[in-house]
């Protein structure tokens, strides 16, 4: 067994406006409740005060999480989120349902959370840092008058699913896999296209794979939707193995059958890598897991060519294979809605009309 590591945990957000411009601050500390172990802050765009509270947990559970933390102390001057995570209030607003059941989510993988309520004063590192995204922010990335779409189904879940914007080594021609690689400017300005897309579907959360060129995509998505972004760690990109940052000329010359094989058979894997079906594998959780815990909201999943391919060949029940005669760009827009019986209707798939050229 792990051991267990106790930490503690302040978390906080704020909107100027509530609703307005809005971020979120949390810090993990050691259990001598003094030493920084890991901060963590971001800009949320228009949201409330609630919501980027709410944020600021989640951005705080995930930390204590890639620490290792067994047992967490969450402390956090909102009386509301103490008093609903402890299960005490009821959840009744739409926009906070999603995010308390991703920190629900998230608490149940702890050996222990508990939930204490702090004055405000105590709570100034969280509270700096929530306040210093909000400065931090572009005041015009944000448009308040969005046109509201027509409501869901009953019980019904719509999914977007986005590519992020071009990379350098996309550009390049080269494949990137899980290297962490920038969005060049024209991938930017994608990010901020499909973002304008977007926003009057008014989602209620952003996933996102934790690679810079989706995060960066997923913060113009949540700036101009005022959705919180959430890392996720299903929507990394497939691993490429020794095949990371070549060209296709490249593994060709070097892997003629191997790459032969890879580009129609979706059970061989890249020398290291992952194979289609394997990626197919570890996202089909994923969906089951929007489902339960997004159910009747919009979603916003953010990640990569080959990882879209799968959520659409297991949204379609084709077999993976079928992924070959799919084209995702970057900055492609795909969908799909999910009935409360389970029923999956794919309305889009690669759909670039936003983007210039």
């Amino acid at each position: 067994m792990r051991p267990v590591r106790s930490v503690v945990l302040y978390a906080d957000g704020g909107s100027r406006g509530n609703p307005g411009p809005a971020g979120f601050g949390a810090v993990v500390l050691d259990a001598d409740g003094t030493t920084v172990l890991a901060e963590r802050a971001a800009h949320l765009g228009r949201a409330t005060n609630n919501v980027a509270e709410y944020s600021g947990l989640i951005a705080g559970l995930e930390a204590a999480r890639e620490l290792g933390a067994g047992h967490v102390e969450v402390r956090m001057d909102s009386k509301l989120v103490v008093e609903q995570m402890s299960g005490r209030w009821q959840i009744k607003r739409p926009d906070m349902k999603p995010l308390a059941a991703r920190a629900s989510s998230l608490v149940s993988g702890f050996d222990a959370v508990t939930f204490q309520w702090v004055p405000r004063a105590q709570n100034g590192h969280a509270d700096r840092l929530a306040n210093q995204a909000m400065d931090a922010a572009d005041d015009d990335a944000v448009d308040p008058a969005a046109v509201l779409p027509g409501p869901l189904p009953t019980g019904a879940t719509r999914v977007l699913v986005v590519r992020h914007g071009e990379t350098t080594w996309g550009a390049d021609g080269r494949f990137a896999g899980r290297e962490d690689v920038p969005l060049t400017g024209r991938g930017r300005r994608q990010a901020s296209s499909v973002a304008e897309k977007i926003k009057n579907l008014r989602p209620s959360i952003v996933l996102t794979s934790p690679l810079q060129r989706c995060r960066l995509t997923a913060k113009s998505i949540g700036s101009g939707s005022g959705a919180p972004v959430v890392v996720h760690e299903a929507l990394l990109d497939g691993l490429l193995g020794e095949w990371t940052g070549l060209r296709p000329a490249e593994i060709e010359s070097g892997w003629p059958q191997e790459f032969s094989t890879w580009r129609s058979d979706p059970d061989v894997a890249p020398p290291g890598g992952e194979s289609f079906h394997q990626i197919r594998d570890r996202i089909a959780p994923l969906l089951a897991e929007v489902v339960r815990l997004y159910r009747g909201h919009t979603v916003v999943l953010v990640t990569h060519a080959a990882v879209t391919k799968m959520i659409l060949t297991t949204a379609l029940e084709v077999p993976s294979a079928a992924a070959y005669r799919f084209r995702i760009d970057t900055a492609s827009l795909s969908g799909l809605t999910i009935d409360d019986d389970g029923a999956v209707m794919v309305w889009a798939v690669n759909e670039t009309g936003h983007l210039d050229g």
